[in-house]
């Protein structure tokens, strides 16, 4: 149920509704990324092994290399897969269709509602390079970057306007979806911040702003919040735009 004013999220709404897997299939290095996906969805990244992927395959673990050389590439198959569902989803344009801010919504959305399906996924396209080192996560596909840069040249930024937008575009993304899939489970090695409460209210004592508020700040909001951080975000690159 939406707090108060907020939206109906509506992306949560769509993960809810995805579909199951399909039947098995013979082995191939398609169902073996698939196992794996389901895998990490279900138990966490730090249990992945080729022995516990082949069990659940029911396949000896050797089987797993004809298809993917080691656990370190399957890995990078995982992040090829999650990038696949952002790129593969029916509200997400290759190109603006109905300006620049309904594109960046579009595919901000996108990216969300693959985050929110896979929230234990979804730190490996934060970690690790797909198809190049320097591509800033979540958008590590050269397909997607291009088609992004394309598309907001199109609509009449230039070159560095892009480059600025492509930037603060993807951090908006990043850092607001990696708070997300922390609570709801994800491992965020360093990153996580999750706290269980265990001697927390000794702590609070040294904060007694954060103590009073304890309660409201506890509460989710991540809809409200990423619908007025992406706006914000838009009304900036509308200035960055302008000023190409």
């Amino acid at each position: 149920m939406p707090k108060g004013d907020d939206p109906v999220d509506a992306d949560a709404q769509v993960v809810d509704r995805h579909a199951p897997p399909s039947a098995r299939v013979p082995l191939s290095r398609e169902r073996v990324v698939a196992a794996a996906v389901s895998f990490i969805d279900e138990a966490g990244l730090p249990g992945l092994s080729m022995r516990r992927l082949g069990d659940m395959l029911g396949v000896e673990a050797m089987s797993l290399y004809r298809y993917v050389p080691g656990r370190e590439a399957l890995l990078d198959a995982v992040v090829e897969t999650i990038v696949a569902e952002m790129q593969e989803d029916d509200d997400v344009t290759d190109q603006p269709q109905d300006g620049w801010q309904d594109f960046l919504q579009r595919q901000a959305h996108g990216v969300r509602r693959v985050a929110l399906t896979h929230p234990k996924i979804f730190p490996l396209v934060a970690s690790r390079p797909a198809e190049a080192p320097w591509l800033r996560p979540p958008l590590r596909s050269l397909k997607w970057v291009e088609s992004f840069m394309s598309g907001l040249q199109s609509e009449g930024f230039s070159d560095p306007a892009a480059v600025t937008a492509y930037r603060s575009f993807s951090s908006f993304l990043l850092g607001h979806l990696l708070l997300e899939v922390a609570a709801l489970g994800a491992d965020l090695g360093p990153l996580d911040v999750i706290d269980d409460g265990v001697e927390l209210n000794k702590s609070l004592a040294l904060y007694p702003t954060v103590a009073r508020l304890r309660r409201p700040l506890a509460e989710d909001h991540s809809a409200a919040e990423f619908e007025e951080a992406l706006e914000e975000l838009l009304n900036r690159l509308a200035l960055v735009q302008s000023e190409s």
